[in-house]
């Protein structure tokens, strides 16, 4: 009985030892398992640094299209940051290229909080992520660490619009010298990128912040609209968004933004109009250095089109004779954008294809006779009365009283994002 005892001993002893180092050898597998993890993937240390929420958003965000990049692909890439493309009131852009010989833009954010560097970041993960588009620039992925907030825009070698319709002016070295055929092409372009955000896409995108400079060129001189920090997303059953801030660059900006009246995607409609006049007269709306009447050239615009005397204007803005008829429809067009009221202007389909020849564009209204006391607004109905002609309802949305806050994506409801 005692050998028999002893052996069932051993055997209960060989067991407890064999479990015991079945139990180390998988302790020491998964440490040795998560410290590899932290070594190759620095956001699971650098996520104790981040808000949970962001934390849950890029999570989510990782699993749709953009790429997350770390700080140190992204400063490889830009060999740390040295070759400067531009820089803005949300972040400065550096040029990088990846080993696979893939040149991007790198936008690396800043602003005077973190909670402003997050809202801008959102802003554009959230609507660039999900958008595909020939005049969108394409967003390839993002970084969202303690060190580093940036994003990585595909690289546009022709730069601006701004640089070529401004720049050339100044005696800056511009390689190319655009002509109005390419001008009208870009100004097209731009058009559609902006309809896509407003009409086709899953929820409507407000851009608020429409301009030359936001306006990139691709190796061929195609439009791609970028720079989304001030993008806002909505429901397309709400006709007003809420405005919990400023938005928009003084001189784009339709007078809704800035009179604290209700606002709607047509803030975009009247800042494409500025662009227009802008690529018609090739210089900057507001030029001090022209006499009085030139000054701010839409108004100046206007007159010469009210009274008749557009040859006076292909002239002195050196339109060649072959563009003439499509320089008059260019203006047409710009005019009808910035009327006063957003809803005697057209939606962003409508101007495409005013652009485009195939619809007839409207005799547009004075768009500037509320800066003129005493002057009377009762036309503004004939405006209305041609945006609908035919039965096509050409003004997307009728005006409501009241206003909601709109929070955009379910992603973004998710995260109580607003970016307005």
């Amino acid at each position: 009985m005692s050998l028999n005892d002893d052996a069932g001993t051993d055997v209960n002893i060989a067991i407890i030892v064999v479990v015991v180092v079945v139990k180390i050898v998988i302790i020491v597998y998964v440490c040795n398992r998560r410290s590899k993890m932290q070594r190759t993937n620095p956001y699971v240390e650098d996520s104790r640094f981040i808000p949970l929420t962001m934390v849950k958003f890029l999570d989510d965000m990782e699993r749709e299209r953009p790429i997350r990049f770390t700080s140190q692909q992204l400063r490889i890439a830009t060999e740390n940051f040295s070759i400067l493309l531009g820089s803005g009131g949300f972040g400065t852009v550096y040029k990088g290229i990846f080993s696979n010989g893939t040149a991007v833009a790198v936008k690396v954010l800043n602003g005077t909080s973190d909670k402003r560097i997050e809202e801008q970041f959102m802003a554009e993960v959230s609507t660039m992520g999900r958008t595909h588009h020939f005049n969108l620039v394409r967003l390839y992925g993002f970084c969202f660490e303690s060190s580093l907030r940036a994003l990585v825009y595909e690289f546009m070698i022709n730069g601006s619009l701004d640089y070529h319709l401004f720049k050339s002016k100044n005696g800056l070295n511009v390689n190319v010298l655009l002509g109005f055929e390419k001008l009208h092409e870009i100004a097209l372009g731009t058009a559609r990128g902006i309809a896509y955000l407003h009409e086709e896409c899953p929820q409507r995108i407000v851009h608020y912040d429409i301009k030359p400079g936001n306006i990139l060129l691709d190796s061929k001189f195609c439009a791609k609209v970028a720079d989304f920090g001030l993008a806002k997303l909505c429901n397309r059953d709400k006709t007003h968004i809420t405005m919990t801030g400023g938005r928009g660059t003084p001189g784009y900006a339709a007078p809704e933004l800035w009179l604290a009246l209700p606002v709607t995607h047509k803030c975009d409609v009247f800042s494409f109009g500025m662009l227009l006049f802008e690529i018609i007269g090739r210089r900057r709306n507001m030029d001090v250095t022209l006499g009085e009447s030139q000054q701010w050239f839409p108004i100046w615009a206007w007159g010469k089109y009210e009274k008749n005397q557009l040859k006076e204007l292909m002239r002195v803005c050196a339109i060649e004779e072959k563009d003439e008829q499509v320089a008059e429809r260019v203006l047409k067009v710009a005019l009808c954008c910035v009327q006063y009221r957003p809803e005697t202007r057209p939606v962003m389909s409508i101007v495409v294809k005013m652009l485009e020849g195939a619809l007839e564009v409207p005799e547009p209204l004075n768009p500037f006779s509320y800066l003129f006391p005493g002057v009377s607004e009762a036309g503004d109905s004939l405006a209305q009365i041609a945006w609908n002609a035919g039965g096509s309802d050409w003004s997307s949305s009728e005006v409501v009283t009241g206003s909601t806050v709109v929070t955009g994506t379910p992603l973004m409801r998710r995260y109580e994002i607003t970016m307005a």
